[in-house]
Formats: C-alpha cells, sequence, structure tokens
C-alpha cells in the first residue's frame, strides 16, 4: 500500500518502527549518526599553528623515534575501525558495502555510548578476501583495533584469522566472538543453577554459521569436551562421515550415528540455536534432558518462542535474542567493553583467555544483586540471579567498570599487553567517571515504560509533531497515546501513513461524553472565585489544555503533554487552573546539557519564576537535588552570579547567599555552594586553587541560576549553538505528571518527554493519595 506505514521490528530489541521514522531518524538535522570533532581549541592563529605547521613536527619526529608515543600523542588508542563489505548485512543479506553504512555508523554509536570507545565506520567495496585483508592491514598505523562487521561465512574466518597474524591490534568479528562471549556467560550460570559442570554438558547447536562455529569453539576452551558437541545444518547432523563439508564445517564434525535435529536432541543437556525461527516444537525438547538450557537465539522470531518451551518443559532455562523475553543475548554486552579494556592495556589482540574472563565476568556480574534503577527499569522482576536472570541487563551499569578490567587482567596474564595497568582500583574509577550517568539512566528510563506502559495524554493531537510523536510512542511499546483533536485527527493519522487511524484513541472537547465531568470538575474547583460554569464550558469546548488537564485529573490518563502550539508560561498557566502544585511546592523548569565532555550539566528554573527567592531558590536546590538522583548523579549544586563569593563586588546576590544560609538551616543529602560564577562552578581545579574553602567536592553539576532570564537564556543559547545536547525543559512541582514541551520541540523531544512523565506517574499518583489520606485523618 503506497505511503503505508511498513512495521519492522529491530532484531536486538525488538522495538516496532515505522520505515519513515528510521527514515527521518537518519536523513534529519546533520545526516547520519556521527561527526568528528576537534578535541582540543582551534580558535586562534596559535592554536592552529600547535595543531598543524609548524607545531605538529614535534609529536611526529617523538613518533618516529618512539612508535609506542603514537597512544600518548594521537588518537589512536582509543579509535576502533568498524570495517565491513556488506556481504551479510543484519539478516538482509548481501546488499554491498555502501548499504552497510547506517549498521556500521550504528556500530560505532555503540562503542561511544557504551564504552566511550571513539570509533568511525569503514565501508570496503570488494568482495575479494585477498583484497579486503590488504586494505585492512595498510590501516593498522590508524587505529588501536579492528572490529570486523557484517561479513558473510566463510569468507569471515579467512578475513579474521589473516588479520590477526598480520596486525599487532586487536583484531575482532562481533558476529562470531560477541554472540559467543555472551552465550557461555549465560551457558556458565544455567550450568550453575541446574548443578552441571562444563565438562558434563551435552550440547547441540543448530546452524553452522560464523556466530555458531565461535559459539562451539568458546564453549569447549571453556571446558565443554568435543565429543559432546553436536552441530547441524540445514542437511542435518554435522559426522565425520559427511563428504560435503568445507574446512570450517569438518572441523565440527564428530562421530556420531545421530542423522537429525530431533535425534541430536535426546538427552542433550543444551539446546543453542543460531539458525531459524520455529525449526523446534514441544516435542522435541521433551527428549531432552532433565532441567534443558535452551538458548534460541534466532531474531526476530525464536528457534521455539518461550511460551511454548516452558509449556512442554517447565523446567527449562530459557535465553533467546530478543529484549522482551528474559536472559537476552546481546552483543552491547560484550563488544564495547571488551575493547575498552583491550584499548587500555594496548593489547595486540583479542585472544581466548580475553574472551572467556569476558564471560566469566558477565556471568558473575548477573550473580550479584541486581541495582534498584535497572530492578526497576526491568519490572523489579529481575532483582536476583535465578532462571529468569542468568545474563545482565544490557544498561547495567557496572557494566563499564567489570568486564574492561576483567578483559585488560586476562591480556596481562595472557602475555599480550603491552601497557599493563598500574592501580586498578584507579583504573575502575577512570571507566566509571567514561559513563555518563544521565545517558543511562535515560536508557532504563524508556525500558521501564515498555514494561509499565501508561496513558499519556497528548494535548495538541492535531499538530504534525505531536502525531508522528504519539506514533512513536505507541509502536516503540512506551505506551498508549491518547490524542486530544478533533474527528480529523482519524484523517491525518490515515495520510501520515497509519493503516488503522482507529486503533489510536481521540478524545474531542467538544462532544465527548467527558466533557461534562471536565466542566464539572473546574466549575467545583473554581465557583468561589468567582468563576462561572458557562464559562468554564467555554474553556472547556475551545481549549484543549483545560480539558486534557481534566482528563488528567480525573484519572482517564497518566500523564500529559503540551506545549508545542503557544508559548510555555500560557500552557503553564492553563495547566495550573486545572491541577495543584505538589504539596509545598512550586513549579520550575529544568534542563539537561549533556556536554560533549561527557559531563551532564543541569540548569534551573528555566521555565517559572522571573526573579525567585531566598526560599524558592533553596527549594528549586532541593528538587533539583532529588532529580539529578532520580537521573543517576550525585548532585553538587552551585548558586550561579556573575561574582564568586564576591569578587568582583557586585549587587543584586543577596538572595543567591541567603538561599545557601537557607539550606544550612534545613538537613539536606546534597552538596551546595555560592555564590559562584559558572567558569569556577564547572572547574574543580579553579576552586582548589583559589577558593579551598568551597563545600564540592566536584564540578557542579545543578546550576541553580539567579533568574530567569539568565537560566533561559543559557538554555537556549546552549541549543541554539549546537555544541550540546540539550533536554527539556522539564517541568518539576506539579501534583500530577504534566510536561509542556517547547515550541521548536522535535517528535522525539516530545517522546522523551512522554517516557519521564509516564515515568513519575506512579510516584506523583501514590504521593498525593497519601498526602490526601494524612490530611483526611488529620481533619
Amino acid at each position: 500500500m503506497a505511503g503505508a506505514i511498513q512495521e519492522r521490528t529491530l532484531s536486538e530489541a525488538n522495538v516496532k518502527f515505522s520505515e519513515q521514522e528510521a527514515i527521518d531518524f537518519h536523513a534529519k538535522g546533520r545526516p547520519g549518526k556521527i561527526e568528528i570533532k576537534a578535541s582540543k581549541p582551534m580558535a586562534t592563529q596559535r592554536d592552529l599553528a600547535l595543531a598543524y605547521s609548524p607545531g605538529v613536527a614535534v609529536p611526529v619526529e617523538a613518533i618516529a623515534a618512539d612508535p609506542g608515543r603514537a597512544y600518548e600523542l594521537t588518537a589512536k588508542g582509543n579509535l576502533v575501525a568498524v570495517i565491513s563489505n556488506g556481504s551479510a548485512i543484519l539478516g538482509l543479506g548481501n546488499l554491498g558495502a555502501l548499504a552497510s553504512k547506517p549498521v556500521m555508523e550504528g556500530k560505532a554509536v555503540l562503542f561511544k555510548r557504551f564504552a566511550d570507545v571513539d570509533s568511525i565506520d569503514i565501508e570496503l567495496d570488494t568482495q575479494d578476501c585477498d583484497k579486503f585483508i590488504e586494505a585492512v592491514a595498510l590501516m593498522g598505523p590508524s587505529f588501536g583495533g579492528i572490529n570486523l562487521e557484517d561479513i558473510g561465512a566463510p569468507d569471515c574466518f579467512v578475513i579474521e584469522q589473516a588479520l590477526k597474524e598480520r596486525m599487532n591490534i586487536p583484531v575482532f568479528h562481533d558476529d562470531q566472538h560477541g554472540t559467543a562471549i555472551i552465550t557461555a556467560a549465560g551457558l556458565i550460570n544455567a550450568a550453575h543453577l541446574t548443578g552441571r559442570t562444563m565438562d558434563s554438558l551435552k550440547v547441540v547447536v543448530n546452524g553452522a554459521g560464523a556466530a555458531a562455529i565461535a559459539c562451539a569453539d568458546l564453549i569447549r576452551e571453556m571446558g565443554v569436551r568435543r565429543e559432546n558437541v553436536i552441530m547441524c545444518d540445514r542437511s542435518g547432523v554435522i559426522h565425520e562421515d559427511r563428504d560435503d563439508l568445507d574446512q570450517w564445517k569438518s572441523a565440527q564434525a564428530v562421530k556420531t550415528d545421530r542423522r537429525t535435529l530431533a535425534e541430536a536432541l535426546e538427552g542433550a543437556d543444551v539446546f543453542l540455536g543460531l539458525s531459524a525461527g520455529n525449526v523446534l516444537d514441544g516435542d522435541m525438547i521433551k527428549t531432552m534432558a532433565d532441567q534443558p538450557i535452551i538458548f534460541a537465539m534466532a531474531n526476530p522470531t525464536p528457534e521455539i518462542s518461550p511460551p511454548v518451551a516452558k509449556a512442554a518443559r517447565p523446567d527449562a532455562i530459557i535465553a533467546t535474542g530478543r529484549s522482551d523475553y528474559p536472559n537476552q543475548v546481546n552483543n552491547v554486552l560484550g563488544f564495547p567493553f571488551i575493547f575498552r579494556g583491550a584499548l587500555d592495556v594496548r593489547a595486540t589482540a583479542v585472544n581466548e583467555e580475553m574472551k572467556i574472563a569476558a564471560a566469566q565476568a558477565l556471568a558473575e556480574l548477573a550473580r550479584e544483586q541486581v541495582p534498584e534503577e535497572v530492578a526497576a527499569a526491568y519490572g523489579g522482576a529481575a532483582k536476583s540471579f535465578g532462571p529468569d536472570y542468568i545474563i545482565p541487563a544490557p544498561f547495567d551499569p557496572r557494566l563499564i567498570e567489570v568486564v574492561p578490567v576483567a578483559v585488560a587482567q586476562a591480556a596481562e596474564k595472557s602475555g599480550v599487553a603491552q601497557k599493563p595497568i598500574e592501580d586498578y582500583d584507579a583504573y575502575r574509577a577512570q571507566l566509571r567517571a567514561r559513563l555518563n550517568p544521565t545517558s543511562s539512566t535515560l536508557s532504563l528510563a524508556f525500558e521501564a515504560a515498555k514494561r509499565n506502559p501508561k496513558r499519556v495524554l497528548f494535548a495538541e493531537g492535531e499538530e504534525e509533531n505531536v502525531l508522528r510523536a504519539a506514533i512513536a510512542f505507541k509502536e516503540g511499546g512506551y505506551g498508549i497515546p491518547v490524542l486530544v483533536g478533533r474527528e480529523s485527527t482519524y484523517d491525518r493519522l490515515r495520510e501520515m501513513g497509519v493503516e488503522d487511524p482507529h486503533e489510536f484513541e481521540v478524545l474531542n472537547s467538544r462532544n465527548s461524553p467527558l466533557v461534562e465531568k471536565a466542566v464539572d470538575f473546574i466549575y467545583e474547583k473554581h465557583q468561589r472565585q468567582g468563576m462561572l460554569r458557562r464559562q468554564v464550558e467555554r474553556m472547556v469546548n475551545q481549549d484543549r489544555n483545560y480539558f486534557t488537564a481534566a482528563m488528567l485529573a480525573l484519572g482517564e490518563g497518566d500523564a500529559m503533554i503540551t506545549g508545542t502550539t503557544r508559548p510555555f508560561s500560557q500552557s503553564l498557566a492553563q495547566v495550573r487552573t486545572v491541577i495543584d502544585d505538589d504539596h509545598g511546592a512550586e513549579p520550575f523548569g529544568i534542563h539537561i546539557v549533556a556536554g560533549g565532555n561527557g559531563q551532564t550539566v543541569m540548569i534551573a528554573d528555566t521555565s517559572v519564576t522571573e526573579r525567585p527567592s531566598a526560599e524558592q531558590l533553596a527549594a528549586i536546590a532541593v528538587r533539583s537535588a532529588a532529580f539529578a538522583r532520580r537521573m543517576g548523579q550525585e548532585p553538587r549544586v552551585a548558586f550561579i552570579s556573575y561574582t564568586t563569593f564576591g569578587n568582583p563586588p557586585g549587587r543584586h546576590i543577596e538572595e543567591l547567599r541567603d538561599a545557601v544560609k537557607v539550606l544550612d538551616r534545613m538537613t539536606t543529602d546534597f552538596e551546595y555552594e555560592g555564590e559562584m560564577g559558572p567558569d569556577v562552578a564547572l572547574n574543580y581545579e579553579a576552586q582548589r586553587a583559589y577558593y579551598p574553602f568551597s563545600r564540592l567536592t566536584g564540578p557542579a553539576n545543578i546550576l541553580i541560576m539567579p533568574g530567569l532570564q539568565s537560566a533561559n537564556l543559557s538554555a537556549k543559547l546552549l541549543k541554539a549553538l549546537g555544541g550540546e545536547t540539550l533536554l527539556g525543559p522539564y517541568l518539576m512541582g506539579m501534583a500530577l505528571p504534566v510536561q509542556i514541551a517547547p515550541m521548536t520541540a522535535s517528535s522525539s523531544d516530545l517522546v522523551t518527554l512522554a517516557v519521564l512523565a509516564s515515568g513519575g506517574a506512579d510516584g506523583l499518583r501514590r504521593n498525593t493519595a497519601a498526602r490526601g489520606a494524612a490530611e483526611a485523618v488529620v481533619g
């Protein structure tokens, strides 16, 4: 159907999206997903002279004299090339080098997001192994490591082995070894739970591609006996009597009289599926040993679905490649952190010892108590090690610390580390600092939304960007969008490619059966303040903010999004007519600034109060600190001014100083200081050098501004310059979850706001109910 939304499923995450959404994501703004930025200042002629000619001659000569200094003087030590020829792109087949570029850029983004590894994608336009090998080998001086990706078998085996022999840096084909490492981690824990040892396991591997062979090889390295691993391809069991095997399959052949997958499974302890969907049925796995271990990793359709497997074998431990079932085998648990550890010790290879160390580290991490924020994101179900939690969650913040350390230590012990770590405690601290906790928390918020979907009311349900956001919110599985608009909204949805617009709920503020309830609610709230009922009727009929806010208050939705059609202040005034401020609070706005250096800073109040008093500033600081903790940050508050502790002398700073005094009189659990200039607040070295009495123990990450103008201008200036990622404003201090987007918000911004608003819905409603009960008792 022309123009219709084509739903796809992202194999690793099982996320639904439309083709247009995927195109827009890659095309809008700067095309693609990555860019190159200078890491040194380039503002003056002197900067340029140092960066290039003549200053660059000095490091050139230093590296010529000592090649090892390239890791010290260039980006080589933190730079990985993601290289493909497009011969096996995802599950799409051989579509060529150019078509693989979006995938390779995506891999580069994951390297940066999860392990702060810089990465560049390279697509080689050749299907000739020798040419590919020669091209990559010649690029060795440029990179600290090579990640091979989406190269078809058997070429991937030839290419990786040849490059390992020729290059003195890590070469890693993630399609093979990443899957093998995560699978091995899960297998270690499944064996532990069922009281088995690796050398006793009888394993059936279905599929004979790169990943399947890598899994079989790695588990044998970890103790599974060779004769106990039976591999099957499309022709059945790979056994010694077959004469149709290439050199890689023949290396997997065993002596057995079993010929079919069903026969191979009889009495087997483990099934590792890296093949095709629905090749197993319940009857086949009934013949397996007690407490069978089933890894059905075909995507998007597993070899057997977990519900079918559990129905046939309730005692089974099951893993898949999908995020909507327990125990997801996800390569992002491995490759970023493996390269992180390998790069940090300047390893010359990623060897079997390092792979095994990574698998064991992942297995051990899954046995530890799951962090509260991870458990909450996964519905509170993944709180302890057990049959439904044998592999760590992909967004566990401890991965950045645990896996690289294990890999680095294994590299040292196996003799491939050129620069051993001298202080592992300091190294762990350095690794933790690489991870932006706000990014992790936002990722967890999206996971939590999928597992606990809410009804989110979109007040401006006829605007194009709002409709796109509602579509993305629904198709992403984050919740149920409720659009406030006219009946023509269904036509707009159809024009935008939605095949069945009536899957979306639309509330018309003119003729909905709920209009009368909204009028009753608002009139009862304001009748003693001089508001007439006919005024309320006009308000509800003519302005969707009043109607939508009433729907939220009456429980017809869990959260509300508005703001794209009018100024923030106007939207807020309308919403506050219907919804109260939170108990003992006043609303304020907070922006999140995710800096290019990995540092996240929050700015408040960017939206509401023009000249806050000392008491208001202190209250904003308290609530901003609580919000920062929700975002994974340990709060350090600075009250910002043009003067730092009276230098230079200035006027209109009394409120800032008094805000500090207000906090001094309170019981607080966060650091705060002021008044301070932003250059000092964000520069801890300057604080220690010039203001050693400062109570902050690091750079400030919450900047409380003296007034609305300075806060709002700062946020908008950062966004307009484009040098930082700016999220928000997020509205704090309302009794119910309401978010007011800026008029310039994109559909992606609106989805993020909706996710965060729905995430706060349970807590705010619990707090409101608790206060109501308490007040009723007091009354």
